[in-house]
Parts: C-alpha cells; structure tokens; sequence
C-alpha cells in the first residue's frame, strides 16, 4: 500500500469554506481520476501552532505506479483549483509513504 500525504496548514478564517471544499470537492475529485482507492482527511491536534491550522489528507493506492501517474496527468490542474480558491492562505507539503 503506498500513501499520498499531504499536509495542509490554512489561516483560521478559512477554514469552514476550506473543509467543506475539501470533503465536498477536491478529495472526490483526486478519487475520480481513478488512480487512489480511498482517502482520509485529519487534523492535527499536537502540536499546537499558533500561524494556522494543519489537516492531513491522505490518498491510498495499492501501486506506486497509480501515484506517480497522479502526479504527472492530474496534479497540477487540481492544486491549480486550490490556488484559484484560497490563493496564499495556506501551504502544502507532499509525501509519498509505503506501508511495511
């Protein structure tokens, strides 16, 4: 199993509109492109920081091969809508994780 981390730090303001984005829209949308098999969303609870609010979505797929055509046919034109959306009030950092 290989996990597509990503953790998303948002300004408080945004985050009602953020999280119903997220549960409503984007996550069904990265699962339509056919290439994960289910996906989870969580939010940091520790450690506290103080500049935001951090959620994990994670996207899990039984191929490596699945995620790195993720990566190369959809990502860009997905994150893209994120931008669009919310502009600079968030950041993301991406990993890839393997199950052992």
């Amino acid at each position: 199993m290989y996990i597509y981390n990503v953790s998303i730090k948002i300004l408080p303001n945004i985050e009602s509109e953020w999280l119903k984005w997220m549960k409503e829209s984007h996550m069904n949308e990265v699962l339509a492109t056919g290439m994960f098999d289910e996906a989870s969303l969580y939010r940091l609870i520790e450690p506290v920081d103080e500049d935001g609010i951090t959620y994990i979505a994670q996207y899990k797929t039984t191929h490596e091969a699945r995620y790195h055509k993720y990566i190369e046919e959809y990502a860009i034109g997905l994150r893209e809508k994120g931008y669009e959306k919310f502009g600079n009030q968030f950041i993301a950092f991406r990993t890839i994780l393997q199950q052992c």
